[in-house]
């Protein structure tokens, strides 16, 4: 930061990215990418099947890609 000088006066303070938001999303071509949620624990309830389809990572749905923007401006 520079507090004497006239010509900082009108920069514009650094946006700053949720750390815990960058850690979950990333950008891709396609889109935002992200980890499935209910595959942590609690397992031994679910199906086989159903486990197999939350495996792997998903692309983030248009609806809710506004909401990570306003959490990771980048992307």
């Amino acid at each position: 930061m520079c507090f004497r000088l006239p010509q900082c006066e009108s920069i514009m303070p650094k946006i700053k990215t949720n750390s815990g938001a960058a850690k979950r999303f990333k950008a891709r071509a396609t889109g935002v990418k992200h980890k499935q949620s209910f595959t942590s624990h609690i397992l031994t309830k679910k199906s086989a099947k159903r486990k197999r389809q939350l495996r792997g990572t998903k692309s983030l749905d248009r609806r809710d890609l506004v909401l990570v923007q306003r959490l990771i401006p980048q992307l």
